[in-house]
């Protein structure tokens, strides 16, 4: 999955030949899985018309501030479109549109809207090699640095003027390739290693039954999928589901019983930098577990259970660096036992769950969490989805960095 993906990127166009690229440029960032809002500059739809834009954008392509020839014409809101972005590239930028952002030179909608941007902007040249050379185009290029944009450097190559040398403006893949990886190198979580567990656990009675719990995975499934979404490098174990991650960067363990779990979560933790146990793990395995089916013979059938190795306990025993996350479901007493596993199990935060609470749960959608961290302190949060609630969980892991940086 790009980082692309569900990023809102508003492109600005401005009037040069090499315009005509921004077709393969938007049709790439759809298929990345990127939303995409077009501007142009009056002179740019000289050379790649609003139409062809719009089409494979699926938005109105806007150009000015309000169409004069319509009686009841609506303003485009510059404001509105630059608060709306995650990420404005503004390709190709011209010599003359490098300038008016530089000096604040407002006479179109696309200079306006770069002036009201609070998100991450780009920019990418495309001039003849002498205009790319010159001093006023060299200076453009230093303040807008110097104002925090970024520069997607020009390639060289034929261009316009027959002449060849530095000036292209990068191709639309090398483009796209640019954001990806300077987006990625400012994940909050690049480079971090987070094991997560996800799921019931099945524990055999005979080939055929087992002793297990209603959890579906959903949660762990979404921890998982937000935590690469923010850089991480991940480690799913995932008990029996029918979910799958998002995205193939996800390494995920098929475990069935506890005790591979156990075993999967000890083969791993030791490189890890944060473990997250959102696993409903079986308390209870059946002491012995029949060959064949058992008959339905008798009126009544007892089974001895015993113990399973309890997971989250064992990773707390030989914690050193890592950030330990625990989840506790209860129905009674919730808040002093959450508080009894922080210290058992030697926990930096747990998750606690109640099923008193509508909405939370197994096989739900939505879930209601308090966070209990180290040192006691409570944060009861309000009922979200997962997909949420695992954002609020990362934001969790992602503050101890930023704390113990």
């Amino acid at each position: 999955m790009s980082v692309l993906n569900g990023k809102k990127i508003l492109l600005g166009v401005s009037g040069g030949i090499a315009a005509y690229k921004t077709a393969s440029l938007v049709r790439l960032f759809i298929k990345a899985g990127a939303h995409v809002q077009v501007i142009m500059t009056p002179a740019s739809k000289d050379f790649v018309t609003p139409l062809t834009l719009s089409t494979l954008s699926k938005n109105p392509v806007h150009s000015s501030f309000f169409n004069e020839e319509d009686t009841d014409a609506v303003w485009n809101n510059h404001v509105e479109l630059a608060l709306w972005a995650d990420i404005m590239l503004i390709a190709p930028a011209t010599a003359n549109t490098l300038s008016k952002m530089t000096t604040g030179n407002c006479d179109n909608l696309l200079i306006a809207a770069y002036l009201s941007a609070k998100c991450p902007v780009y920019f990418a040249p495309a001039m003849d090699l002498d205009m790319y050379k010159h001093p006023s185009t060299l200076s453009s290029f230093k303040a807008l640095k110097q104002f925090g944009n970024i520069l997607i450097p020009a390639e060289s190559g034929e261009l316009a003027s027959g002449l060849s040398g530095e000036g292209r403006m990068a191709e639309p893949e090398n483009i796209v390739a640019f954001l990806e990886a300077d987006l990625s190198s400012k994940l909050p979580l690049k480079g971090k290693k987070i094991l997560i567990t996800a799921g019931p656990t099945y524990e055999a009675i005979d080939p055929v039954r087992f002793i297990g719990n209603h959890s579906s995975g959903k949660m762990g499934f979404d921890i998982a999928n937000e935590a690469a979404k923010l850089g991480a490098d991940v480690v799913l174990v995932s008990g029996p589901t029918h979910l799958k991650v998002k995205t193939s960067s996800i390494k995920v363990i098929q475990v069935i019983s506890a005790q591979e779990m156990f075993d999967a979560c000890h083969m791993y933790f030791k490189d890890m930098d944060v473990a997250i146990a959102a696993a409903a793990v079986a308390d209870y395995r059946p002491k012995t577990v029949a060959t064949q089916k058992i008959k339905k013979t008798a009126s009544e059938f007892s089974i001895e259970l015993e113990k399973t190795k309890d997971i989250l306990f064992s990773l707390g025993t030989i914690k050193e660096k890592q950030f330990l996350i625990g989840f506790a479901l209860e129905t009674d007493n919730e808040i002093e036992n959450a508080k009894l596993k922080i210290q058992k199990k030697n926990l930096d935060l747990i998750v606690l769950n109640s099923l008193q609470d509508e909405g939370a749960g197994f096989k739900k959608e939505t879930n209601k969490v308090t966070f209990i961290d180290g040192n006691f302190k409570i944060e009861p949060m309000e009922l979200k989805s997962k997909e949420s609630v695992a954002a609020d969980i990362l934001g969790k892991v992602v503050l101890h960095f930023s704390e113990n940086s």
